[in-house]
This record gives structure tokens, sequence and C-alpha cells, in this order.
């Protein structure tokens, strides 16, 4: 290894020391802030759906809702859906929570967000923390590559026990059926996940069916953080 390389490199490893504690402020900030919100469910769908969208009106339907049965309504913080969600929780004055994530060309904070229920973070890990920590349902909506991360991360940690079941619901069971036929037809029969695996989730086609199953789960077990 050459020298130009061998002194890159030791300023790369240098520069990842200290950003452990930008991570570490991330995460004290974001457990101080969210501490305090109460029970709440995470709403999730593409950034990119406007106010004229059924599905963007069918969240905003979900988190109005859910708000007035006491939840508090958690966002990703930027437009879309996570608007809608956003605005059903301030028209019914439910905590409206945002965990705005900084990228280079977009998200800014939407502006139904509880001014002091507005978080940003530059980590996505940090981020995606937060949610499950403080979330006591995930409801997901239509939504690209980032709704179905987050999906996934939620049920992998379900599924392996890293934090208890809590009801996660997927909305529009036209948009879902493709995955999970793949879901069904390719990763069971190869006996990749388990018959029991896809009772981790229910998919429903209605704002009163995916209340009715965040409400019903918590009839049964306690309001509480996941971890």
């Amino acid at each position: 290894m050459n020298k130009e390389i061998s002194k890159t490199w030791n300023e790369i490893k240098t520069n990842d020391s200290w950003a452990i504690f930008k991570v570490m402020s991330e995460f004290v900030e974001g457990y101080e802030r969210l501490s305090r919100i109460g029970p709440c469910v995470s709403i999730f769908g593409s950034a990119r759906l406007k106010e004229n969208n059924s599905w963007y009106k069918m969240a905003q339907e979900i988190a109005e809702g859910l708000g007035e049965l006491g939840y508090g309504i958690i966002s990703g913080g930027g437009p879309g859906i996570m608007e809608a969600a956003n605005r059903g929780a301030k028209s019914v004055n439910a905590a409206s929570v945002g965990l705005n994530i900084e990228l280079e060309h977009e998200q800014n904070p939407n502006n139904f967000i509880d001014i002091d229920k507005s978080v940003d973070f530059d980590y996505f890990f940090v981020r995606k923390v937060m949610f499950v920590k403080y979330s006591q349902g995930f409801v997901v909506m239509p939504g690209g590559f980032g709704t179905l991360d987050e999906l996934f991360e939620a049920l992998t940690l379900i599924q392996t026990k890293k934090i208890d079941k809590f009801p996660v619901v997927l909305v529009g069971k036209n948009y879902w059926s493709g995955l999970l036929d793949w879901i069904k037809q390719i990763l069971m029969e190869n006996e990749l996940i388990g018959k029991n695996d896809m009772e981790l989730f229910s998919v429903v086609d209605s704002s009163e069916e995916a209340i009715e199953k965040i409400n019903e789960f918590y009839l049964k077990y306690n309001l509480k953080p996941n971890f």
C-alpha cells in the first residue's frame, strides 16, 4: 500500500471514530424527546403521493381515527403519506410526531408536526430505532424502498423475538398482493420462513379495519415501549 493510500485510509478511520459522537447525540436527543410522547402508532408510506390521492386520504383517516382513540401518530416527517398521517393527527389534537431524515435533495418537515415533536436525523439506522422503540404499532401504506425497509425491519425483529410482538397492518390488499404471493410461493415453499411468520402482520382494505386491528390488539396487551 503506497503512502498516499495509507494516509487517506488513516484519515477515514479517524473520521469514523469521531462519527460515534454524532451517532450518540442522535440517540440521546431521540430518547429524550420521544420518551414523553405517550402511546403512538407509526404510519409509513410513499413521500410521492399528493393530497388528492386515495391512499393519502386513507392515511389521514386512519390517523384521525387512532388519534380519537388516544394514540399519537408518528411519521417520517416528510410529504406524501407522512404528511397525511401528521395532518390527521393534528386535526383531532392528537400528538403529531415527525422523525425527519436529512437528505441531499429532499426532505423538509411537513407543516402538521407538533413543534416540540419534530426530530431531525442524519442516520437512517438511528431513526429506525426510534420508530420501533416508541411505536405501539405500524400501519404500512403503499410505498417504495423506504417503506419496505421499515416493514421488514419490524417483521425481522418480531420474528427473532428481539422485540415483543406488536400489530403490523398493511393497508391495500391489491397493492400488497404481489409481494405476499412471492413470500408464500418462494419463501414459504422453500421453507425459508415458517407458516406462523405470515401471522406477524395483517392485511386490510379500509381505514376502519386498520384502526380496529390496532385497537383490538391493545384490548389484550399493555401499552409500553418495545425495548
